[in-house]
């Protein structure tokens, strides 16, 4: 599991590595990742005046090519996510669901039911009035019980809506997402108002959006979406927060210093079995000043390698992968590459720790280099190509931008677009229900030797005032809250503390549902 934090730093990197051994941290390819093996034609025998002896093909090479990464196909509605107008469509928004939600909101459908174009079924109707009242589907459409093409794109316009695959085929997310209650949808609007109260986020001409609950990173210019990304975002119990500042600078073959929590509950189990496990992967350990320590002759028995830094050296297999996008902030989270690309296939992309995992970040980072003095001199550019030469020289570069760009991480579960639409997705932190809990927005900022824990804060939740200077606690212990005394008290959180050892990246830790439903997990 890539881990997020706020410090890299480059280190002369070593003239010849061996075979990076797979990091407790890292996905091992999925099945779609892999390339099968070539065939290798079998040798024709040499033609003599007896019959050929029968010739065993030799066992086919396996190809080096690395696969080309599968993505997960995300809206092409230009439409950003938020504009200016965000906040007031929203509110509108909210009013417009409340008043459907007093009317008694809509039918349930059937949580079995399935169609298809052609498909006949006395559930239609439920279907009809639903998509009829979030305006899906016109009003004098024609009433039957037949599934037919007007109803199948109504459906598409629904599925877009809430973040789903825009198949048309209404299947088991597509009716979990259909069974959402008006109030709940109606709750999700309001804590959204709530949320952007008070931002002072300067949109201007060209900025980022990343939405935490759909899991994607907007490039907005020109008050429309460039590029939609698909990205991976923090877990609950690892929770990417709320940010609002500018993008700095690209920083090329970064280095990557794990946390404590990395280093105490992952690699002194692992040293203590395999002394070498360290070198394999390229990890420097550096004791006071900087200076390197063998870690292969390292006592590992206790727990002193916290009191040490662990430094990945750049390169393909670093954690942060190749690239890195800085943004300063007091959360120290960031955007970046992943030598782990198979979780950008997932529907479901809720596995980092906090920072932002982006899908094709080189094109991303050419979008923000934009009017930046490329390698060449004046008159060239950084684009993709300049952008993968760069890294292939190895060597650690910052590029600055010649002009910062605003970016923000917001939690919209529920929001209007100024063309009159309503979008939803997952309340995957449990920010939307008052009382409830909330996850840490805690990252695994570095805290190892005598660098200091930056501050946190708990990320907003609805119906509670913004946090005061007693939320600001160490990342590195359980967070802990002062809350109003008008709010309930909080339960302990028993349900995100951090395991005794980090599972594999990939591994299924919840049964999560997609963006886009709301409602209780198994």
């Amino acid at each position: 599991m890539t881990m997020c934090l706020g410090v890299a730093r480059a280190e002369p990197a070593a003239e010849s590595k061996t075979a990076p051994a797979p990091l407790p941290l890292s996905v091992q390819p999925s099945a779609q990742e892999s390339v099968p093996p070539h065939p290798v034609p079998s040798p024709v025998p040499a033609m003599t005046g007896t019959p050929p002896a029968a010739v065993a093909a030799p066992a086919p090479k396996k190809s080096r090519e690395v696969p080309a990464p599968v993505y997960a196909k995300v809206s092409e509605d230009p439409t950003p996510t938020l504009t200016p107008a965000t906040f007031l469509a929203t509110m509108r928004m909210a009013e417009h669901y409340k008043a459907l939600a007093d009317a008694g909101g809509w039918s349930q459908v059937p949580a079995g039911l399935t169609l298809k174009p052609g498909d006949r079924n006395p559930a239609v109707a439920a279907l009809r009035g639903h998509l009829v009242m979030t305006g899906d589907l016109a009003a004098d459409a024609t009433h039957s019980d037949i599934y037919d093409d007007t109803l199948v794109a109504a459906v598409k316009s629904f599925q877009q809506r809430h973040g789903l695959p825009e198949s048309g085929l209404v299947q088991r997310l597509t009716v979990a997402a259909l069974n959402v209650p008006a109030s709940v949808r109606q709750r999700q609007l309001a804590a959204t108002v709530e949320r952007l109260i008070g931002s002072k986020f300067p949109f201007g001409e060209r900025y980022v959006v990343v939405n935490i609950p759909s899991a994607t990173v907007e490039t907005v210019e020109n008050g429309a979406v460039a590029r939609r990304y698909v990205a991976v975002v923090g877990k609950p119990d690892k929770a990417t927060p709320s940010v609002e500042t500018r993008v700095t600078d690209v920083n090329l073959n970064p280095t990557w210093t794990l946390p404590v929590s990395v280093i105490k509950n992952e690699i002194i189990p692992t040293m203590r079995k395999n002394p070498g496990y360290l070198v394999k992967n390229h990890i420097r350990m550096l004791g006071p000043g900087g200076v390197e320590v063998d870690s292969t002759t390292f006592d590992w028995s206790g727990e002193k390698a916290v009191n040490y830094t662990l430094r990945q050296d750049s390169g393909f297999d670093n954690s942060l992968g190749q690239l890195r996008i800085d943004m300063p902030n007091k959360f120290a989270v960031y955007m970046h590459d992943t030598p782990s690309k198979s979780l950008f296939a997932g529907n479901v992309r809720f596995h980092s720790h906090g920072c932002v995992r982006v899908g094709q970040v080189k094109e991303f980072a050419a979008w923000l280099l934009q009017g930046t003095e490329g390698p060449n001199g004046p008159g060239s550019t950084w684009g993709p190509i300049e952008i993968e030469s760069g890294i292939a020289t190895g060597e650690k570069r910052d590029i600055k931008l010649v002009k910062s760009v605003p970016v923000t991480f917001v939690y919209l579960t529920g929001y209007a677009t100024p063309d009159g639409r309503a979008h939803f997705r997952d309340d995957i932190y449990g920010l939307d229900t008052p009382g409830t809990p909330a996850p840490s927005a805690a990252t695994d900022v570095v805290t190892t030797g005598s660098i200091t824990p930056r501050a946190v804060i708990k990320p907003a939740r609805a119906g509670q005032p913004a946090p005061a200077a007693t939320d600001l606690v160490p990342a590195a212990r359980p967070v802990t809250s002062t809350k109003p005394a008008s709010a309930p008290a909080a339960r302990p959180d028993t349900g995100h503390r951090t395991p005794a050892a980090t599972p594999v990246e990939g591994a299924v830790e919840r049964a999560f549902l997609p963006p886009g439903l709301v409602g209780r997990r198994g």
